[in-house]
């Protein structure tokens, strides 16, 4: 790769680890931290891919204050997201599955559920939420076989759905979801404190809401899966009629102790990202902190933006978060991997290097871009070493097209991550410890060389 390459690749990197780190339980989770009174008992649950890091740094915030002896309690995170040398012995650490739910997420959640309902009539509830928890903590009611509720999850991830609609379902098919482990809290005070992974940062869809009312119903649930063709087992479909599977709703007393805190969202990572570019004489244009839609779709629209500024002859640096999704409905994708960053990440690729979109081939080599999830995977197998997104250069779509990838193929069937391993373009970082969802940068560059 150039030098210019090289440059605006480790600008982007330094933008992606400034809006990681300005998420990171170390320092977004101690300032909300609850004081404890001589004796209190703070009983800990939590759920998600920063859970390991937020009960590390709750219990180092406990214990240098001398009262690490009042907490207690456990948290799930992700396969390979423990922290080995964490200072945690009060705070279990448990490992599941995401984003399809295994054995140990059904096992977590009955062990939170349990943890809480054991909790003394006077403790405080913690609750530490981040992205993830909603297949971390995995439970539904009797009746319904796991192998039709794993069913019914892949049918939602590959539909396209939202990430409210597919909450909406879960919350409706869930013993912990949906406001339920508030339920079970009550009447004790349980704090939650969240890292919002959610466009919009609406608590009840970050972890599927675990300790705040449901506004959906089981007749919206139901929707959502005409809406997409789903037919779920007979099992399913059944729970969704059954008045004892609608979620407590807005109003009831029983989260008259409840209290909610976002400690980390979207937009404070694209700010902390901005501020990077700002310094290395970008102008920032910021698209959306909760962009939603089809990857390839905004990846189309966002190609034609930064053609029209390099149009212009200005340096800006495009930034965007939120949530993308990808309709694997139809797909032939046995031996494809890739998330909606990568697959983003491709189709813009895709766009720019598209000479009847109206771009000279040498201004091609003028827009840089990285997308990538900033909780360090994005698709695949569920390994701690996925890759987090990838990254976009004026020749990376020679450098694949050289080692025998078709982008239009790859596109057709969802391999982001097979297109971007060829061209020597993946963005590989490890668990980060935290989750705000998508961080996607554009550099707009009229002054680099070709």
């Amino acid at each position: 790769m150039t030098d210019t390459t090289n440059n605006h690749r480790r600008l982007m990197r330094r933008m992606f680890d400034a809006a990681v780190a300005a998420a990171h339980p170390a320092d977004a989770l101690p300032p909300h931290l609850p004081k404890l009174a001589e004796g209190e008992q703070l009983v800990v649950v939590g759920a998600g891919k920063a859970a390991a890091a937020m009960a590390a740094v709750t219990e180092a915030h406990y214990r240098a204050a001398g009262q690490a002896d009042q907490i207690s309690g456990e948290v799930v995170t992700r396969h390979g997201y423990s922290l080995a040398d964490a200072d945690a012995t009060r705070t279990t650490v448990r490992e599941a599955a995401h984003p399809t739910p295994d054995a140990a997420s059904y096992e977590a959640s009955a062990a939170a559920l349990a943890r809480v309902a054991s909790a003394p009539g006077d403790a405080t509830i913690l609750v530490l939420l981040s992205g993830g928890a909603s297949s971390l903590w995995t439970g539904h009611p009797p009746g319904i076989p796991r192998e039709a509720y794993l069913e019914l999850t892949k049918a939602l991830h590959d539909s396209g759905a939202t990430i409210g609609e597919f909450n909406t379902v879960r919350k409706h098919l869930s013993s912990i979801s949906g406001g339920r482990l508030a339920v079970q809290a009550a009447p004790r005070r349980c704090l939650t404190l969240a890292i919002s992974d959610v466009a919009g940062d609406d608590p009840s869809d970050i972890g599927s809401g675990p300790t705040v009312p449901d506004p959906t119903t089981l007749a919206d649930a139901a929707a959502v899966l005409r809406k997409y063709d789903i037919a779920p087992a007979a099992p399913i479909a059944m729970a969704l009629t059954q008045a004892s599977n609608e979620t407590p709703k807005p109003g009831d007393a029983r989260f008259g102790a409840a209290e909610y805190t976002l400690v980390a969202t979207p937009a404070m990572s694209l700010a902390a990202g901005a501020e990077i570019a700002r310094a290395a004489g970008y102008a920032v244009e910021v698209l959306g902190d909760a962009v939603i839609g089809e990857a390839r779709e905004v990846a189309a629209a966002h190609a034609t933006r930064a053609r029209e500024l390099l149009h212009d002859g200005k340096k800006v640096a495009l930034l965007s978060g939120g949530e993308l999704t990808v309709d694997r409905a139809g797909a032939k994708t046995v031996g494809a991997a890739g998330g909606p960053n990568q697959e983003y990440a491709l189709a813009l690729a895709a766009a720019l290097g598209d000479a009847a979109a109206g771009l000279p081939p040498a201004a091609a080599h003028k827009i840089f871009a990285l997308a990538g999830d900033t909780d360090g995977a994005d698709g695949g197998s569920g390994a701690a070493d996925d890759p987090a997104g990838a990254f976009v250069d004026g020749k990376t779509l020679t450098r694949a097209c050289t080692a025998g990838r078709d982008p239009s193929e790859d596109l057709a069937r969802h391999d982001s991550t097979g297109f971007f391993a060829a061209a020597g373009d993946l963005l590989v970082t490890g668990p980060t410890q935290t989750n705000v969802n998508d961080f996607r940068v554009i550099l707009v560059d009229p002054g680099a060389a070709a």
